[in-house]
């Protein structure tokens, strides 16, 4: 994949960027709950999110 154009490679970085801000957000709120079964779906809705931004990383 290191033929990407500028636009796509802002594009991928962008989305990867989105991600993260969405897993740290998850984490938060994970923290922040008092219910098992929530914090448990929020800390791994953050995991997924982080996995995403990683592997569009390594796109880049």
């Amino acid at each position: 994949m290191s033929n990407l154009s500028q636009m796509e490679f802002n594009a991928i970085r962008e989305i990867a960027s989105g991600h993260v801000t969405c897993a740290c957000k998850l984490n938060d709120y994970a923290q922040k709950c008092t219910d098992p079964q929530i914090k448990q779906m929020f800390t791994k809705a953050a995991q997924d999110a982080q996995k995403s931004a990683q592997t569009l990383a390594g796109m880049l």
